[in-house]
């Protein structure tokens, strides 16, 4: 990386496209997102279209997710290494191919394989968004940038059951799924064209990754032991949580123990590789207490978030026998509440820091219990109404959490790193995402029984260890406010952009 007295880089504005530049990159991201969760409804769909198995089913859902994981810090590096554009467009065009053949699948195996493909093209196009933020934006425009990625997150992930439900209503149980891909399409080939225009390509980023490493006297390229060695201990960690359901057994939890095996060796090599050439992941950065704890934070909070969604839908659509449109409208709440903050909180995060991460967390934690209070209270088919309120406070205090946290999380990181940064905080809610469900999800399943089945019961305890994850959270937000003896700056001063990852 750059010494502290290397020539600042002033912000990537070019030919001052940033803003219409930022709304092909929010499109794309929503794409990629969108997909996680409009797919869940879509299931029995695919299974009454395609006559799909049960292992199938598991792997057109957790493949997708799979893929995606393995390449976002690998993908994140190239951008920075190379030209972030072509990585952009690339990544836009496979996506928006395999929407299109997903959509045309004519059996499981052709869906499985598409959806793998499609995962790998989500997980090439994610990290480029955040890098292309920090590449074009700072001070307080970096905190309005990441705003709006928090609004689309928030958006794809609680809009995608309704959207999906709506679909499959329109289209039919036999070919409604279909159009859960095909809905991509216009999008995919809109933003195309549009991205080769707005996007700034490489040479309008002089501080790139490569004179990062001279500047060093450290050579550059994509660190090829680095990326399998984390690839292998992600997919070997991600694995068990995503097979729970198919693979019966605690054999399957030895794989643990093994993944932070091989995530302890990458660490090591990262630690040996950084003393002569730029390695995949600059280990540097989890010295700032922004970075690290941010990390932590997103991973916590997104093991309860998305699980929350996952047994939501469950207990609305298999205890409470309502539509996949009807359960996609229940979940509107927390999208509204999501939306009507997210961008808010990217403008103020500057004047406030941390602590209104931590008064996000809490509200998060306080319209959970409301929920599962709410479930107690009216066990009958008016649960979706009896939720919605609770869940709108829920979704108002995501709003506070996501993107500030993101953007409090990148606030240190030089854009020379922006995009394998943002890789593996990415990969973080990933993990998070996985081992939520998995978790959540089993508490769910055992609460719910098997004889005569309490779905109430089940959603209700399945919450609840849900608000524990938000709560986990909220203590790692705290802790770095209290360990903290002078306010957290939002952004590097301009001098010292591309500095190194000292401590903050």
């Amino acid at each position: 990386m750059t010494s502290a007295s290397a020539a600042p880089p002033p912000p990537d504005r070019g030919h001052d496209h940033r803003w219409p530049a930022l709304a092909v990159c929010l499109a794309a991201g929503f794409m990629t997102l969108l997909d996680v969760s409009i797919v869940n409804v879509a299931v029995p769909s695919i299974r009454t279209g395609l006559h799909a198995s049960q292992s199938g089913l598991q792997w057109v859902l957790s493949g997708y997710a799979l893929m995606c994981g393995l390449l976002l810090v690998p993908a994140g590096r190239l951008g920075d290494v190379r030209s972030r554009r072509a990585v952009f467009l690339t990544g836009l065009a496979l996506f928006t191919a395999m929407s299109a053949l997903a959509g045309a699948a004519q059996n499981e195996t052709w869906l499985v394989a598409t959806r793998l493909v499609q995962g790998v093209a989500g997980g090439i196009l994610v990290p480029q968004v955040s890098g292309f933020i920090q590449q074009m934006f700072r001070g307080p425009e970096r905190g309005r940038a990441f705003g709006l990625l928090g609004a689309t997150i928030g958006v794809s992930t609680a809009v995608g059951p309704l959207l999906g439900g709506l679909l499959i209503e329109a289209f039919g149980p036999e070919e409604g799924w279909r159009w859960v891909f095909y809905v991509n399409l216009p999008i995919g080939l809109v933003a195309l064209p549009l991205a080769r225009r707005l996007l700034p390509g490489p040479a309008a980023s002089p501080d790139g990754a490569r004179a990062a490493a001279r500047g060093a006297g450290r050579r550059s390229d994509l660190d090829p032991v680095g990326v399998v060695l984390l690839g292998t201990g992600t997919a070997v960690l991600l694995l068990p949580f995503m097979e729970q359901e198919e693979w019966h057994g605690p054999q399957k939890w030895l794989l643990v123990p093994l993944a932070l095996l091989v995530l302890a060796g990458f660490t090591a090599w990262e630690r040996r590789y950084a003393r002569s050439r730029d390695p995949l992941v600059d280990l540097r950065l989890f010295r700032q207490r922004a970075y690290g704890l941010g990390v932590l934070l997103s991973l916590l909070y997104f093991a309860g978030f998305t699980a929350v969604f996952f047994i939501l839908t469950l207990y609305l659509q298999n205890g409470l026998h309502y539509s996949a449109l009807q359960a996609g409208l229940s979940i509107v709440p927390f999208a509204l509440g999501s939306v009507a903050t997210a961008a808010v909180g990217g403008r103020i995060v500057g004047r406030y820091g941390r602590p209104l991460v931590a008064t996000g967390l809490a509200t998060v934690v306080v319209g959970l219990l409301a929920t599962a209070l709410a479930v107690h209270l009216d066990t009958g088919r008016s649960a979706g109404w009896a939720t919605a309120a609770p869940l709108l406070l829920a979704g108002l205090g995501s709003g506070l959490v996501v993107a500030p946290n993101q953007t409090l999380t990148l606030s240190q990181v030089p854009v020379a790193r922006a995009g394998s940064a943002g890789g593996v905080l990415q990969t973080a809610q990933r993990i998070g995402s996985a081992a939520g469900i998995a978790a959540v999800g089993s508490v769910f399943f055992d609460g719910v029984g098997t004889g005569h089945p309490d779905w109430p019961g089940g959603f209700q305890a399945g919450l609840l260890s849900a608000t524990a994850l938000a709560a986990l959270a909220l203590v790692v937000a705290l802790a770095d406010i209290r360990g903290r003896r002078a306010p957290e700056p939002v952004a590097v001063p301009v001098a010292q952009e591309g500095a190194g990852a000292g401590p903050s």
